[in-house]
């Protein structure tokens, strides 16, 4: 019976091999958003174990610096380290924008990160790959690879001009937008600080209105207060914690006597992955669901035109007393040798395509395993279809064919 499956395929193995291999690119597609749906969910988780942290303190009422915008006044630290079981704790600023480097706009997420040591202090990459970390307060930064930028080379922030001191790599945001570190408060201006045609408009409108058209208008010096003013908030404060302090009594403290929304890093997870990654996820689900449905179609279809070219074969085995259940078995057989063959080629074409897609695709080997058994199993359902009409054949039709 195995002999007979495989002389039967090896009879028609051109049709059979392409479309294993059509099979196989579109098993490879869905491996594909699997991995980039897995891909996502490891940006996330390296976001937050990239910035050092344990608590996560941001506005009240908010999902914090990387779901939806916040705003601290940059002196709360300062309160927040008298707290009962904090460590260190640290100012941040997070804003994605366009980075110019050349005559080239690279997206990123720009990070400000507060003066300290790196490795101790919360929100500093916590290795580099190439350079040193940041050790001046203005115009210095550290880039992931992902950017493309080099050591030594000037990029453009707003208005400032800043030279790439180091390079780390895998430091990114939740969108997988590689991040550019620079001192919190060139950050802090870029984020905050209105440019210099802005303020002069304002000033402008001011003077146009007659409300206010009376003497002791803002003049410069007010100017720059407000701008001072408006420059004195950051995104988030990163906390540590010291050891035997367990981060949600040490968080409902801070939310009692601060009047802050503070997060753990299990609740800051939940965020990422549950509200910023839950559209998407939900869209990949889709398009995985209408794959299979097409892998389904395409296998279904092949094995039963495989068998349609076969009736008078089939007629003859009955005839001569094989049994329905070895007929069945033959088909069912080359159905899963299709499977396997589509599984190999797709595994191969993900593998090898994975490394070109502008997101990072994490190809898992329990979603290859979880892979390979659905794989399996939608071409034994999709042998269903011509096994009824193999079983259906009449004998005779070998006589009077």
């Amino acid at each position: 019976m195995i002999s007979l499956s495989g002389r039967d395929i090896v009879h028609s193995w051109g049709k059979f091999v392409f479309t294993g291999v059509g099979l196989g690119l579109l098993i490879g597609a869905t491996l594909i958003m699997a991995g980039v749906y897995r891909g996502m969910v490891d940006d996330g988780k390296a976001l937050l174990d990239n910035s050092g942290a344990d608590l996560w303190v941001v506005q009240q009422g908010t999902l914090g610096p990387y779901a939806e915008s916040s705003s601290v006044n940059d002196d709360t630290y300062r309160t927040l380290l008298a707290m009962p079981g904090v460590a260190r704790a640290a100012n941040a600023t997070y804003l994605t924008m366009q980075v110019r480097q050349a005559e080239r706009d690279v997206r990123a997420m720009v990070v400000g990160v507060a003066s300290g040591e790196p490795g101790a202090t919360p929100g500093w990459p916590p290795y580099l790959v190439a350079g040193h970390q940041i050790a001046r307060a203005h115009y210095e930064a550290v880039a992931d690879v992902a950017t493309g930028f080099a050591l030594g080379e000037s990029i453009v922030i707003r208005r400032n001009r800043y030279t790439v001191v180091g390079l780390t790599r895998r430091m990114v945001s939740s969108s997988g937008d590689p991040m550019v570190f620079i001192p919190l408060r060139d950050a802090q201006e870029a984020q905050f600080l209105k440019d210099n045609d802005a303020i002069w408009q304002g000033r402008r409108r001011t003077e146009a209105n007659p409300a206010f058209n009376r003497p002791g208008l803002p003049g410069l010096q007010d100017d720059v207060n407000a701008a001072q003013a408006t420059n004195a908030f950051v995104n988030a404060v990163l906390l540590t914690l010291q050891p035997g302090h367990a981060p949600d009594e040490v968080a409902e403290s801070i939310r009692r006597w601060k009047r802050l929304t503070v997060y753990t890093r299990a609740q800051m997870e939940s965020i990422l992955v549950g509200k910023l990654i839950a559209t998407s996820a939900r869209q990949i689900g889709m398009f995985l669901v209408i794959l299979a449905a097409v892998s389904a179609a395409i296998v279904a279809f092949i094995i039963y035109t495989l068998t349609m070219d076969k009736i008078r074969e089939i007629a003859v085995l009955k005839l001569i007393g094989t049994r329905n259940r070895t007929i069945a078995a033959m088909i069912l057989q080359q159905a899963i040798a299709l499977g396997v063959i589509g599984f190999v080629v797709g595994k191969i074409s993900a593998s090898l395509s994975a490394p070109l897609f502008p997101k990072y695709v994490l190809l898992t080997p329990q979603d290859s395993v979880l892979g390979f058994l659905a794989v399996q199993a939608i071409c034994a359902l999709s042998s269903v279809v011509a096994i009824r009409l193999a079983l259906k054949v009449d004998p005779a039709e070998a006589i009077g064919g």
